[in-house]
């Protein structure tokens, strides 16, 4: 890794950690640019403002989710994989929670995502019987995403941490897979 490509990475993981605590109005670019060691100018050369960074800072986290939880027709495995990375992660649903709160308050999160791809996963499933089908892909895909994040740093009931028990680790995999495989698949037949 060249020392911009080193840069631009402690700026991402910089610029995670001070939006995720501060969001894209409480941020300050004077923090990242410590954190990351990196100049103001620099900063600004790389980004055009703080919202370009966010936007980056953004794009960087969701990439390495999709990264670490690919979607498949086994949905309860993606959910439970969706869990593991948030725990892994926390800071992604606090981005998502800013950026939902200061800039996108509806409609898609993220309305230039080609979401077509990882639809046609679910979509295939539900052709092939697997997955239930009265359902659209788009809102199933949203609800197995919703029930992932039932522990996340955005729960209203109650936010799971890394240092949890095992023992509550495992009961939570255990019955959001049951729940997701309830509601949506179908038992091959």
């Amino acid at each position: 890794m060249d020392r911009s490509q080193a840069s631009r990475r402690r700026l991402l993981d910089a610029g995670a950690v001070e939006f995720a605590a501060y969001g894209v109005a409480g941020a300050r670019i004077d923090r990242i640019s410590a954190d990351a060691k990196v100049s103001k100018a620099q900063i600004y050369s790389y980004y055009s403002g703080k919202e370009a960074l966010f936007d980056a800072v953004l794009a960087d986290q969701v990439d390495d989710i999709l990264d670490k939880a690919p979607i498949t027709a086994d949905l309860p495995g993606y959910a439970v994989r969706l869990y593991d990375a948030y725990l892994e992660q926390p800071q992604l649903v606090r981005l998502a929670t800013w950026a939902r709160l200061e800039r996108v308050p509806s409609g898609p999160l993220f309305p230039q995502a080609d979401e077509s791809a990882k639809l046609e996963v679910i979509a295939a499933a539900q052709r092939a019987g697997r997955i239930r089908a009265d359902v659209p892909a788009a809102d199933l895909h949203s609800m197995v995403i919703a029930l992932a994040m039932t522990w996340s740093p955005s729960s209203l009931t109650y936010t799971a941490t890394p240092s949890d028990p095992a023992d509550d680790h495992r009961r939570r995999r255990a019955g959001l897979a049951a729940a997701v495989r309830d509601a949506f698949m179908r038992a091959a037949g």
